[in-house]
């Protein structure tokens, strides 16, 4: 997006936190502290994972209220998708739509919570800075939006991370490490890190603002088809889920929320049959970016109740709608 763009967009809103020039030496002042640390003997103790704003023992629950407050909050800075109706209703024998996520600057619905996340901040934590931990999207969306808000970020990546991801996160500017085998090492770090230099650490998918961002894409669908019937959501940690289901029970409970994942990896339907958010081993799957193996305390605590159906699919059937999204709707999503 070009800067002339950019300036053409911004509202009292969207104004920038810090200067261009303020950020990169903030950025700078950032990436120099990490560096005069050895991240290998980095000790990460049982209190450094508290993450205040996600707590198991007290899960806060998404208020309608919020949502409606996100939406409002961020809609200059995320463009609403089309919602179209697909080609493949016909096949399928009803009438499909598919909201077009990917057609957003990042490439995915993560957008939403992040700038919702990053403008509620206060402002002592917007000038130290915000850290997270991901393998793409949510990693994306916060580089990506902490730049066009003038605010300092540094992710933490794990060594699987795809490399056009993290170029791309280093192309808006921020701090990038890539750290731990696994996102569960990342996140460890990013949290040991967080309290060292005080910077506000966002969970991608259970931090309160998260979900709340995420709801935004719920209303958008109310409004583009009115009469819909049920709604499928792609789920992994539950935050996109829980933003869905208050925001869409809240205004008309008749509507279906269905949550679709992958059978290898099923965190929210074994999570559904215990009760309460269970760790689920996950598998090498073609929705890897849905492999979370403990779904958010938050994100569960406010879906768990709302959702109508939980439905688990094989490999084979997500591999073959891949295929129709190409053949039919010239779509390329991950």
């Amino acid at each position: 997006m070009s800067e002339t763009r950019d300036t053409k967009r911004m509202t009292m809103l969207d104004e920038r936190f810090l200067s261009d020039t303020d950020l990169q030496q903030r950025q700078q002042e950032l990436e120099n502290e990490i560096k005069n640390i050895d991240l290998s003997t980095l000790e990460i103790t049982a209190e450094d994972m508290i993450d205040e704003w996600c707590n198991p023992d007290e899960p806060r629950v998404l208020r309608f209220e919020e949502i409606a407050a996100a939406a409002y909050r961020i809609k200059f800075g995320v463009e609403k998708t089309p919602c179209t109706s697909s080609h493949m209703s016909k096949i399928v024998g009803m009438d499909l739509y598919f909201k077009k996520e990917f057609l957003l600057p990042t490439g995915s619905f993560k957008e939403r919570g992040a700038r919702n996340t990053l403008m509620t901040l206060p402002p002592v934590e917007k000038a130290r800075g915000v850290i997270a931990a991901s393998a793409g999207n949510h990693a994306l969306a916060i580089c990506y939006h902490g730049r066009q808000l003038g605010i300092p970020v540094v992710v933490v990546m794990p060594r699987h991370a795809p490399i056009m991801k993290v170029n791309n996160c280093k192309s808006f500017g921020a701090v990038v490490i890539i750290r731990g085998m696994n996102l569960n090492e990342s996140k460890g770090i990013a949290l040991k890190l967080s309290k060292l230099y005080g910077l506000r650490y966002i969970n991608g998918f259970d931090h309160p603002h998260i979900l709340a961002g995420q709801g935004s894409l719920g209303l958008e669908v109310l409004d583009q088809v009115p009469d819909v019937d049920a709604i499928l959501v792609p789920t992994g940690g539950g935050g996109l889920l829980a933003g869905i289901a208050v925001a869409v029970k809240s205004l008309n409970p008749r509507v279906q929320i269905i949550s679709v994942e992958s059978e290898r990896a099923s965190g929210f339907y074994a999570s559904t049959k215990a009760g309460h958010p269970v760790f689920t081993e996950c598998q090498s799957t073609l929705a890897d970016g849905l492999a979370v193996p403990l779904i958010g305390a938050n994100a569960y605590a406010t879906a768990a109740p709302l959702v109508d159906k939980v439905v688990c699919v094989s490999e084979e059937y997500i591999a073959i709608a891949i295929l129709r999204l190409v053949e039919m709707e010239k779509a390329v999503v991950e």
